[in-house]
């Protein structure tokens, strides 16, 4: 099996100058991206009971969500703007399709929830420079979604004339979801399920304001005083350490790297958010926090050994590496490994296994 490229795309200049070269340079994928997208949408409001109106609620979820982006970074906006115009795509749908796990909570959350078994696992790993191998901090995760989000990942080189330069890797025509700038910022999320979601600003653009941050305490610092539309964890990990942020709409439980080893899936360890939570957790959420905080609290860990745990099947269909014959709706879509005080970047699409590691710098080499 020939091992899935990571296509790169360059940005550089205005807000609007970055966009309209996202747009034009993966107009077709995006369109694509966009109808799958939203196609998953309405098979999801379906299989929750939402029927008539459904779809319309969803885009008024989305453009309440987007006109709370306009007021809380304008230059997120303004670039998502420029990105849909050259695609030739609504940007309430593109919004919608690239933020649909915050947008779709918001119109379904209320009713009575049906349990997804197994769906929607990331898996990530924060570790503080005593449990690695060089004494350097490692932060890094698996991205676990839709099967069919696979053949749009995309790594963008972002060169903005006003912030750091970053390397992300997200969806076609999305906002950043994970990535590192030449600060030394790393960041990424996973996905957690609490009552209470609202229009706000959802993840995706919240994870694109925190690549502009120049410290671990701005950024921070954007994701607690951030309107959130929904519920996720974030984490962002410096050249010192790392910390894992579990935030609902109104309030945020915080761990850092102080006392060890971090790791995250997808269930609430803040014992509040637990009495909120729409779902139990998985048997896959516990099983992978369970291989990955194992490998973690054992030490010596570098760039190889977190590709080893992410290419981990030991659990079965419950594991951290996750295929699409697995059946369970989710696979692995890309994994990071970040060095933050190197500022390197490692980076797959697909699943650890299935994917060729790509390093990303800010020397011009990769």
């Amino acid at each position: 099996m020939a091992l899935l490229e990571l296509p790169v795309v360059d940005l550089c200049g205005t807000p609007a100058e970055m966009g309209r070269q996202h747009g034009a340079a993966l107009a077709e994928p995006i369109r694509a991206f966009v109808s799958q997208r939203l196609r998953a949408a309405k098979v999801y409001l379906w299989e929750h009971g939402l029927r008539d109106g459904a779809e319309a609620n969803l885009r008024a979820a989305g453009q309440g969500c987007l006109e709370a982006l306009a007021t809380w970074d304008a230059a997120g906006h303004i670039e998502h703007l420029a990105t849909a115009a050259a695609a030739s795509v609504d940007p309430v749908d593109l919004y919608v399709a690239g933020n649909l796990t915050d947008v779709r909570e918001i119109v379904s959350m209320p009713i009575a929830p049906r349990p997804d078994p197994g769906r929607e696992g990331c898996s990530t790993a924060l570790v503080p420079a005593s449990h690695s191998a060089d004494g350097a901090v490692h932060a890094a995760m698996t991205w676990d979604l839709n099967p069919t989000d696979l053949e749009f990942v995309v790594a963008l080189h972002r060169r903005p004339s006003n912030g750091p330069e970053c390397w992300t890797i997200t969806c076609t025509g999305c906002p950043s979801l994970m990535g590192l700038n030449a600060l030394g910022i790393a960041f990424g999320t996973t996905n957690i399920r609490v009552r209470g979601c609202r229009p706000g600003v959802p993840y995706l653009s919240i994870l694109h304001r925190v690549a502009r941050a120049g410290t671990r305490n701005e950024a921070l610092g954007i994701i607690t005083g951030a309107p959130r539309c929904a519920a996720h964890t974030f984490w962002v990990a410096d050249a010192a350490g790392a910390t894992d942020l579990e935030c609902s709409p109104d309030r945020c439980f915080a761990r850092d790297t102080t006392q060890g080893p971090l790791n995250r899936t997808n269930h609430c360890l803040d014992a509040d958010h637990a009495k909120s939570e729409e779902e139990p957790p998985t048997r896959s959420s516990r099983a992978r926090f369970n291989r990955v905080g194992g490998r973690l609290a054992q030490g010596g860990i570098d760039v190889a050994a977190l590709t080893a745990l992410f290419c981990d099947r030991s659990d079965g269909v419950d594991s951290v590496n996750r295929y699409a014959e697995d059946a369970q709706g989710t696979i692995t879509d890309a994994c990071i490994i970040a060095v933050p005080a190197r500022r390197e970047l490692h980076a797959c699409r697909g699943s650890a296994d299935r994917g060729r590691w790509v390093r990303f710098g800010f020397d011009s080499a990769r």
